[in-house]
């Protein structure tokens, strides 16, 4: 099969000729990674091509003017986001601070500067698409419609989470404008496709390591409805729907379930309720699941036996009818070995096999 077709029969939940493979990572791993299989530092095709990744994305650039000055000491993006460089022992992230709307009033929210879906290139879309045919194509990502995560990205990560319990119209407000953007973005691109899209993607963080982040109550309240607009979005284009959620998530599969979803990715097998064979006995007939190889395991902390073993246990679990598509559970981090993860991409291949 090619991985358009490989994916879309795991998409289904049927058995294609082996389980397709996605990759996601951060940059110290992603520069190894690249030097070990002898690629140049910008070559990220190349990589995708070395691990055999049947996935790709359409990208529609930011044209606009810039929003927001810069600050000493921090990157800031489009949306207004405030970054710093934190070092570690194994590299560095870019890690969210400042929070410039913490405190904000809802005059505040309505005059904070966003981009404009008129200042995103949709015009090399149908390019990107014709260029990467072979692979199945994804619109959107783990950051589309999500409510909690980068809204507390730029008021904290408290008033996220106390305004949906107590109705906070300044944070609804501004998830809001954020939804109507994003919305209109991927519409957009989904027009410029002309059909060469294979799926969107959407995500919000629902679970800690040991249960859920809110009530099953709030998620209805706030999380679904405003969901339900980029799942119908797709729907209309006649496209799955796949969805990101860290942590501890399965309480809210039977949502998704009604709610149109296809995938639910990340499944990180390590958190409550999360386990591959609970997720594939209770949910398999239903949803298809994209992830379960833990960036915190083995693949970190463990031999490459270790990795093997580990990869060879999930899809033994998960491959039965279809329905899996191996992947991090999260961007594959720095402290990962580089032998490490060419060896989990190579044990795909080598028992991934129907």
């Amino acid at each position: 099969m090619k991985s358009k077709e490989r994916v879309k029969a795991s998409v289904a939940r049927r058995e294609p000729d082996r389980v397709p493979v996605n990759y996601g990572a951060n940059s110290g791993i992603e520069r190894r990674l690249k030097a070990y299989f002898g690629l140049a530092p910008d070559d990220g095709e190349g990589l995708r091509r070395a691990l055999g990744v049947d996935f790709r994305g359409v990208h529609t650039p930011y044209t606009g003017p810039k929003l927001h000055p810069d600050v000493p000491g921090r990157s800031v993006g489009n949306w207004g986001i405030h970054r710093r460089w934190v070092e570690h022992s194994a590299g560095g992230y870019w890690d969210y601070c400042d929070f410039p709307l913490k405190d904000a009033t809802l005059e505040q929210v309505e005059a904070w500067p966003m981009p404009s879906p008129d200042h995103f290139d949709y015009s090399r879309v149908r390019e990107q698409c014709e260029r990467n045919k072979e692979f199945f194509i994804t619109a959107g990502g783990a950051g589309t419609g999500d409510i909690i995560n980068q809204s507390g990205m730029i008021m904290g990560t408290e008033r996220p989470l106390i305004g949906l319990a107590t109705d906070d119209e300044v944070f609804l407000r501004l998830a809001d404008r954020r939804l109507e953007i994003q919305l209109e973005c991927l519409r957009r691109t989904l027009e410029a496709a002309r059909g060469g899209i294979d799926a969107v993607w959407l995500g919000e963080d629902l679970g800690s390591q040991r249960g859920p982040l809110i009530s099953l109550d709030l998620f209805r309240r706030h999380i679904r409805p405003r969901h339900q607009r980029l799942v119908d979005l797709a729907k209309q284009y006649g496209l799955p729907v796949f969805i990101h959620s860290c942590g501890s998530s399965s309480w809210a599969f039977d949502d998704f379930i009604e709610m149109g979803i296809d995938v639910v990715d990340t499944l990180q097998p390590e958190a409550a309720n999360m386990a591959p064979a609970y997720l594939k006995q209770r949910y398999g007939g239903c949803l298809a699941f994209h992830g379960c190889i833990s960036t915190a395991g083995p693949l970190a902390y463990g031999t490459v036996d270790d990795v093997v073993a580990n990869v060879r246990e999930t899809l033994a679990t998960m491959m039965p009818g279809g329905g899996y598509m191996l992947a991090p559970t999260h961007a594959i981090q720095d402290n990962s070995p580089t032998e490490n993860v060419v060896a989990m991409y190579e044990a795909a291949r080598r028992y991934g096999t129907y």
